[in-house]
């Protein structure tokens, strides 16, 4: 079974992180081969429209959202589920 990993792109997400997210498919291919799907997102609409309470950026693994994402939240929930 492979993992989907959804990164949002929406402006927020973008802003805060998901630019240097998306960049990560080689890291990820190389670590978990064909066990993962990378799939680049519009907005999936998981900010507030405030900014104090924004948690971006998002990221969507399998049913799993991970807020304030970094790459080690990454490779942590992926580890979990391999």
């Amino acid at each position: 079974m492979a993992v989907e990993i959804k990164i949002c792109l929406g402006t927020m997400c973008y802003v805060a992180g998901n630019s240097d997210i998306k960049n990560i498919k080689n890291i990820l291919e190389e670590k978990y081969g064909n066990k993962i799907k990378i799939v680049k997102t519009a907005c999936m609409g998981l900010c507030s429209n405030e900014w104090k309470t924004h948690n971006a950026p998002h990221v969507k693994i399998n049913d799993k959202v991970l807020s304030n994402c970094t790459l080690e939240k990454i490779f942590e929930i992926i580890d979990e589920i391999i």
